[in-house]
């Protein structure tokens, strides 16, 4: 795939219940726009989750998903995350999973590149990622996706439905990747900031699916950004799920001798 030098970009969007506008309770939902901006802020105070990750994008004639899943502690802004890359047409993928490390303002990932030794990570300075790391490995970080909603221009409630057996409340909206990220948190800043500047637009349209409780239980963003070498748009719809909230998270960051230091050869 051409977008092999961004890491692996790309998701499933995720199905919508049917029939779910005629759910929409009669009781006030608040102010949309308030209640997404709040939303990261929910998460910090829950604390932990587990989560599932689905990155697509269609290029070429041809429909690409990534899944991931892991863990994610929102205080610390850590996270553990294993990385499938998608099968070949005989069924089988030719990859090893990816392991990714996600912690403020950088990605750590294993098995990530040719050349590699097994036993290094890469890592990347997010805040350097033309999209600060909302697509290039593959998965989109939990918390920064939650805190792109800090940046909602607009936002309607469209009503009750249910994900993964929970009842939860559906807005829809465009959040604003500028505004995101003067009100992110100081690990996320840069990277929503250079999100802002390399995408083709810095207005995200989401569906967003929070409980009572005003965490999200699921997120569908949809990226634009510019195809280096085909001079293209090219759209990408990644979708985070979260789940079981203060599972516990232990995330260990690489030592710097175990960090590669020399090129990565593109996949």
């Amino acid at each position: 795939m051409a977008a092999a030098t961004t890491g692996l970009l790309i998701c499933a969007t995720g199905c919508t219940r049917a029939g779910e506008a005629a759910t929409a309770d009669a009781r006030p939902a608040g102010d949309a726009v308030r209640v997404l901006h709040r939303a990261a802020t929910a998460l910090v105070e829950a604390g932990t989750s587990r989560t599932t990750t689905s990155m697509e994008m269609a290029t070429g004639g041809t429909r690409v998903t990534i899944r991931g899943e892991g863990v994610y502690d929102y205080t610390k802004q850590l996270g553990h995350l294993r990385v499938l890359l998608p099968q070949d047409p005989a069924g089988t993928s030719p990859h090893r999973p990816i392991t990714e490390l996600l912690a403020p303002g950088a990605l750590f990932m294993k098995n990530r590149g040719a050349g590699v030794p097994a036993d290094k990570w890469v890592r990347v300075d997010t805040a350097t990622l033309s999209d600060g790391n909302l697509v290039t490995g593959g998965a989109t970080d939990p918390f920064a996706a939650a805190e792109v909603l800090r940046g909602t221009r607009e936002a309607t409630y469209v009503g009750r439905t249910r994900v993964a057996g929970v009842d939860v409340r559906h807005y829809r909206g465009t959040a604003d990747l500028a505004e995101a990220a003067k009100s992110a948190s100081p690990g996320n800043r840069g990277p929503l900031g250079a999100a802002a500047k390399g995408f083709a637009t810095a207005r995200v349209p989401f569906d967003a699916y929070l409980d009572d409780e005003g965490r999200i239980r699921k997120l569908l963003h949809r990226f634009s950004f510019v195809n280096g070498q085909r001079k293209g748009t090219v759209a990408v719809a990644s979708t985070t799920l979260l789940y079981d909230f203060g599972a516990p998270v232990h995330v260990r960051l690489p030592r710097p001798a175990d960090i590669y230091a020399g090129r990565v050869a593109e996949q």
